[in-house]
């Protein structure tokens, strides 16, 4: 099948997750892992089953459904099939009385089934060093999220000025957005790890829709299609002359994703002030693009830009009113809102190689949210962004 992880890829991965391991709990013996993301990065295949990492053994992954299909798609060296968790623990002799696994997604009926054949006494969380492992992408995962940063770029700078027009409805344009992005080499879906949620693109409004409270953590918004699906855009709200126009999608090549925020004047023009404000949002931008470099700590630069803006300018800065999110940008890749956080708390050294999606943002009463997003890695240099150049309020007629 097309699209395989290659075979030495997944090797380093678990190479490094063994090394993790024994760095954080030299006495761990078992490891286990559920959450799809984390088996398809482990094994290059996304099934209904459980990776078991013995410390002094082999890796395998138990699949219950589909085995054939993760013979297909998959290198991973060692796949089973099971009928349930019985069958998994039937290849051990003993059961550790700890078992390190992830505790984000994990159900308490999954934990429970699989605690029926495998009694350990205890589980310790290891979702930090999973999560620390990932942040680090390599050459193979660079390259796919460089070619999902080349299609935003064009899709968001070169194609949807040709979309917008004058009567239709949010709910038209993503409509109409979405199968161009599929033409253009989009995987379909944006996943977040905030409770392993997909979307189909992200946040899109026109207008004072794009500061309309919504339960996602972050600083834009949406009306969305209804209160039962607050997502995707409204069917009422149409564009007219001097709108702004809030476009904050997630893009992505075979499970990498890229992010990125355009935002567009249509057929008319905007007060000098909310220029200069989406303006200083691309400052900070740059700003924290330029100290994404090996060694810097996140927590400093988001105190540093923090530290640095005006009363004024803060009220309403990352989010609209009482919405503020606390933070400046996220690591991404294969979901977008990964560790670490451009954010207080979070202390650890960059490392080259690291990807994060910076979005300062602020929002404008009855005019909307203005500011930018795109993706960068970070190399010795600083940021390096692959997902365009272009500062935002394009003017569109």
């Amino acid at each position: 099948m097309e699209y395989k992880v290659p075979a030495s890829e997944l090797e380093r991965r678990m190479k490094h997750f063994r090394k993790q391991m024994d760095k954080d709990f030299p006495k761990w013996n078992l490891a286990a892992i559920f959450d799809n993301i984390n088996l398809y990065y482990f094994t290059g295949t996304m099934q209904d089953g459980v990776l078991l990492i013995p410390r002094q053994d082999e890796a395998a992954f138990w699949v219950r459904r589909s085995f054939e299909r993760a013979m297909d798609e998959s290198l991973f060296p060692a796949i089973k099939p099971m009928e349930s968790y019985k069958d998994a623990a039937a290849g051990f002799k003993n059961i550790p009385e700890t078992v390190y696994m992830e505790t984000e997604h994990v159900t308490l009926a999954l934990f429970s089934r699989f605690k029926k054949h495998f009694p350990f006494k205890e589980f310790i969380p290891i979702d930090l060093q999973i999560a620390s492992i990932r942040s680090i992408k390599s050459a193979y995962e660079l390259s796919l999220m460089e070619q999902s940063g080349n299609i935003h770029r064009r899709v968001l700078e070169e194609r949807v000025p040709r979309l917008l027009r004058e009567g239709m409805s949010e709910a038209e344009f993503v409509s109409e957005l979405f199968p161009v992005m599929i033409a253009e080499g989009h995987h379909g879906v944006v996943r977040f790890s905030m409770n392993n949620a997909e979307a189909i693109l992200g946040q899109i409004g026109f207008g004072e829709s794009s500061i309309y409270p919504t339960s996602f953590n972050g600083p834009g918004g949406n009306y969305g299609m209804n209160p039962a699906v607050p997502l995707i855009g409204s069917r009422e709200r149409k564009l007219k002359r001097g709108d702004l126009v809030f476009v904050d999608i997630g893009c992505g090549v075979n499970g990498y994703h890229t992010d990125k925020t355009m935002t567009y004047i249509f057929d008319g023009s905007l007060s000098d002030n909310v220029i200069e404000e989406h303006f200083k949002c691309v400052s900070i931008q740059n700003k924290i693009a330029d100290q994404l470099k090996p060694g810097a700590i996140p927590s400093e630069i988001y105190n540093l830009i923090m530290e640095n803006l005006t009363p004024e300018f803060s009220k309403n800065f990352m989010g609209f009113g009482n919405r503020q999110v606390r933070f400046l940008g996220h690591s991404i890749g294969l979901v977008i809102d990964e560790l670490p956080v451009i954010a207080k708390g979070f202390d650890e050294p960059l490392q080259e190689g690291m990807v994060f999606a910076i979005e300062p943002k602020k929002g404008i009463k009855n005019v909307g949210m203005v500011g930018i997003e795109n993706t960068f890695i970070v190399t010795r240099e600083g940021g390096k962004c692959i997902t365009g150049d272009h500062p935002g309020l394009m003017p569109v007629f």
